[in-house]
């Protein structure tokens, strides 16, 4: 489909040896396929309905926290409660139900963060007006930037808010019971929802490949060039010149042999260990930098929305639940005694991340027999699990283990099984080893040595030490 959309509008810069705006207007596109303009505005419809959700949400949780702290300050100062909190449950619903309302304006002037990939898509949505699809999703898309809008306002009066109430407690030496807490609290909650809409925000600016593939033929044509020109929100912000992209606009702008030849004549200064003083200051610069941008991209995307938390973060808490689990596959082998013969546990498991350092999850197994040697291999069902797991991060990439696990050890031919009786348990301990692995399929390997201390009870006796291999994706 993407191939067709490129020969669509690609074939228009082939007409009488190259694209006449005046001609060949937008009105002479051929229609884009149906569902290309469809899975764009379900895509912000989506954003927008999880936006206003997670904001409602939000508010209520910091209006109820806000009427904590002053029911607790009540006790303590009533008519400073009574001056710092007049209105304010009512200033929570009016932000939320405008959120919840805005439908957006196409008259209005263009605030807050610079989004690119949504500039260009807006101007995409107005060049292409006339086709079918193109202005409910122009709609679509100026509801979400209001919404968005919206939000970034909740965020700044509970930031005022916030502060005015630490102000306000800090005249105290002795703050009643909790008082403190709820006002810790109704920080995190503020980090969190500022984190909630800046990963929307990035979902919004995060376009599929057919729409990469759509900006990049409709930026090859010259009338599109033009209309993004006098028409992007980038234009509005900074007035470009009507020679912007040309030839012309790089009059009296150093070229690059120009800027090394200045770099080499400040090198030739410093001497015979002026390069290598150069070479080390650069990588050294670049770490640093490296390491900057990493903490601005947790904090805000280096977008200037940056609340910095006086609390330990969890970056988890602001995903949804599908995007907290974690898919894996397991294998392990246990030697052959007297009672069983070499089997391989095949599992498959799925855990929820509670952190960015801990993971809780469920599993299940089947044993496949090999028989007794290789000179008896013989495969046979030897039986299934049942299995539950917990992992915490202790350091680098090493974990501490743990699960609760029943096991049926008797061959089975038939899909019934007997009842609980007949199932033996196992309680697991030990340490896991994570590996990243360059893989399109599997994410990571973990490494997992296990103690299974109830297998001394068991008879006949299972293997206490357990050698797993694990493999997320």
């Amino acid at each position: 489909m993407a191939c067709l959309l490129g020969i669509q509008l690609a074939s228009l810069g082939q007409q009488d040896g190259g694209y006449n705006a005046s001609a060949d207007g937008p009105d002479k596109l051929m229609d884009l396929p149906i569902h290309f303009l469809g899975r764009l505005q379900k895509k912000t419809t989506d954003l927008e309905d999880r936006l206003t959700r997670q904001t409602g949400k939000y508010v209520q949780k910091m209006a109820r926290r806000e009427e904590k702290i002053r029911q607790r300050l009540y006790k303590l100062d009533s008519n400073a409660a009574k001056r710092a909190f007049a209105g304010a449950q009512g200033r929570y619903t009016d932000l939320a139900e405008r959120v919840r309302t805005d439908t957006g304006s196409q008259s209005r002037s263009f605030s807050g963060e610079y989004l690119p990939y949504v500039d260009s898509l807006q101007g995409m949505f107005k060049f292409l007006k006339d086709k079918p699809g193109a202005a409910s999703s122009l709609r679509q898309l100026q509801v979400l930037q209001a919404k968005m809008e919206g939000a970034d306002q909740v965020k700044q009066f509970i930031r005022d808010r916030k502060e005015q109430i630490r102000q306000l407690l800090s005249q105290y030496t002795h703050l009643p019971a909790g008082l403190s807490k709820e006002y810790q609290g109704l920080n995190q909650d503020l980090y969190y929802y500022s984190q909630q809409v800046r990963e929307y925000k990035e979902m919004l600016n995060d376009p599929d490949k057919l729409t990469k593939e759509a900006l990049g033929i409709l930026n090859k044509l010259p009338a599109f060039q033009a209309f993004m020109k006098q028409n992007s929100q980038l234009a509005g912000l900074f007035s470009l010149p009507a020679n912007y992209g040309s030839p012309a606009s790089l009059a009296g702008l150093q070229t690059r042999d120009q800027v090394a030849a200045l770099i080499n004549q400040q090198v030739a200064a410093g001497g015979a260990g002026g390069q290598a003083a150069l070479q080390t200051n650069l990588q050294s610069a670049q770490s640093q930098l490296d390491g900057y941008k990493d903490k601005l991209s947790k904090l805000g995307g280096g977008s200037g929305d940056i609340d910095m938390p006086d609390f330990k973060p969890n970056n988890q808490k602001t995903r949804s639940f599908w995007h907290r689990l974690e898919y894996g596959t397991n294998f392990q082998t246990t030697r052959n005694n007297y009672y069983f013969p070499t089997v391989s546990d095949l599992g498959l498991s799925v855990g929820y991340k509670l952190s960015d350092r801990s993971i809780v999850g469920l599993g299940v197994s089947y044993k496949l027999g090999w028989g007794n040697g290789i000179q008896h291999i013989a495969f046979s069902s030897q039986g299934v699990g049942l299995r539950s797991f917990a992992d915490v991060r202790l350091k680098g990439s090493f974990s501490v283990s743990g699960g609760f696990e029943y096991n049926y050890t008797t061959p089975f031919t038939g899909v019934q099984l007997p009842g609980w009786d007949k199932w033996t348990k196992s309680g697991l301990i030990g340490i896991s080893k994570t590996v990243s692995m360059k893989s399109r399929v599997f994410k990571k390997t973990k490494l997992q040595l296990l103690w299974d201390f109830l297998s001394y009870g068991q008879r006949p006796r299972t293997q206490p030490l357990l050698f797993r291999i694990n493999y997320g994706f």
